[in-house]
């Protein structure tokens, strides 16, 4: 009989593997796929940023919806602890810009390799590959086994269930262990995509798509509140708003569009400058370029990308001399600049969401050791769990860490 099987060779499932594997248990790992760890060899485009170098504390405010459950995971396996390990591996790492940490390699396959190298080269693992489970059996309050899809039934003392949420189901996450784990009792909070890219009720015109926009400031909004602010990078796609600061906002906004509600987002291109600021800049360079036509003094405040939308919503009169600008129409400009406005109607789906946001309840699992407080030696781990985060490192780390915890237990 197997000490444990792993369900799911993801990064959490692997990195409970290896944990248990040093510790002498005798595993069965199990992938759906034909391949192990196909999303963690595409995350960061093929780059792998498995951490970020920030204080836990830092590190907290970047993760929900409850960061504080991780705390005890987090005190003894953490980002250096994690960047130890691949090292200890031969892995060299470094950190770039937000503090975030890559395989030197800039290959993400070298962090998979550590990982499933390991385990291929112990006498003490078995994998097993195109081997989706469908059930774990249980019996009074304890696991016992998985069947197969093909109706083979595992013994085992111990199950840990790392399949993965919804994001980029051709990489085998297809919410198999939301179903699973609904089966025994566990709430599941409904799953939807999150670091994707949001839709738009407005007409993105064709010269903007693609087009990065830098140093600026997107803010989300109900009728009645600011929800968030995100400073940085972004660009736009056909039907609506794409890139780093949009991927960030989504975690806000996702919910709230996947429940048809209302929100509207606000693009600062002038974030540096006060309204006020603003107002004087845009008298004074009214005042000097006085005979200078508008669509082509656009120029001095925007890149000639955005000119298109800025005519389209600004219902001013292209062929308008600056001179001719009066104080209704330039408060009309300022405010656009501050707070060019979209109406967002949803998101793009799994098939380009980074991760998933929801899952299987944290308060049903033992933040310690990962297992169940519902079924015994049943461990929940990785993107299963209602956690996730920015972009930078924080949302392999929850993996890692969760997968080193429940290695550790069983």
């Amino acid at each position: 009989m197997y000490d444990a099987v792993i369900v799911g060779a993801g990064a959490a499932g692997l990195m409970a593997a290896v944990t248990a594997a040093e510790r002498g248990r005798k595993l069965l790992l199990l992938e759906k796929m034909d391949q192990a760890g196909r999303k963690l060899r595409i995350t960061g485009k093929g780059r792998c940023n498995l951490t970020n170098t920030n204080s836990l504390r830092d590190t907290l405010q970047h993760i929900g919806p409850d960061s504080r459950w991780l705390r005890n995971t987090y005190g003894r396996f953490f980002n250096r602890e994690l960047m130890d390990f691949f090292e200890s591996r031969d892995v060299a790492l470094t950190v770039e810009r937000g503090n975030r940490v890559y395989p030197a390699s800039g290959k993400a396959l070298d962090i998979f390799l550590a990982l499933i190298n390991e385990l291929e080269n112990r006498d003490n693992v078995t994998i097993r590959k195109n081997a989706a489970v469908k059930q774990i059996e249980t019996f009074e309050g304890q696991a016992t086994a998985v069947i197969l899809q093909n109706g083979e039934r595992i013994a085992c003392r111990h199950i840990v269930l790392a399949t993965g949420g919804l994001s980029y189901p051709t990489t085998g996450s297809t919410g198999a262990g939301y179903h699973m784990a609904s089966e025994l009792g566990h709430t599941i909070v409904e799953p939807v995509p999150a670091l994707v890219a949001l839709k738009c009720e407005e007409i993105i015109p064709e010269e903007l798509v693609g087009f990065l926009l830098k140093n600026v400031q997107l803010s989300l909004h109900t009728t009645h509140s600011q929800l968030s602010t995100h400073f940085g990078e972004m660009t736009f796609c056909t039907d609506g708003l794409a890139g780093p600061i949009v991927l960030s906002a989504s975690r806000v906004a996702s919910r709230i569009l996947h429940k048809g509600q209302q929100l509207k987002a606000r693009l600062d291109l002038k974030p540096a400058l006060t309204a006020d600021q603003l107002d004087k800049r845009l008298q004074a360079d009214l005042d000097a370029n006085g005979t200078r036509i508008f669509n082509d003094a656009l120029r001095l405040w925007l890149p000639a990308e955005l000119i298109p939308l800025a005519l389209k919503q600004l219902h001013i009169e292209y062929y308008k001399r600056l001179n001719q600008i009066n104080g209704e129409e330039r408060r009309r400009l300022r405010h656009w600049l501050k707070g060019v406005e979209f109406t967002l109607t949803g998101t793009h789906d799994w098939t380009e969401a980074v991760i998933t946001q929801g899952g299987i309840a944290v308060g049903e699992v033992n933040p310690k050791t990962m297992e169940s407080k519902l079924v015994t030696g049943l461990y929940i781990i990785g993107e299963l769990l209602d956690l996730d985060a920015d972009t930078g490192g924080y949302n392999l780390q929850i993996a890692f860490s969760t997968g080193h915890a429940a290695g550790m237990a069983i």
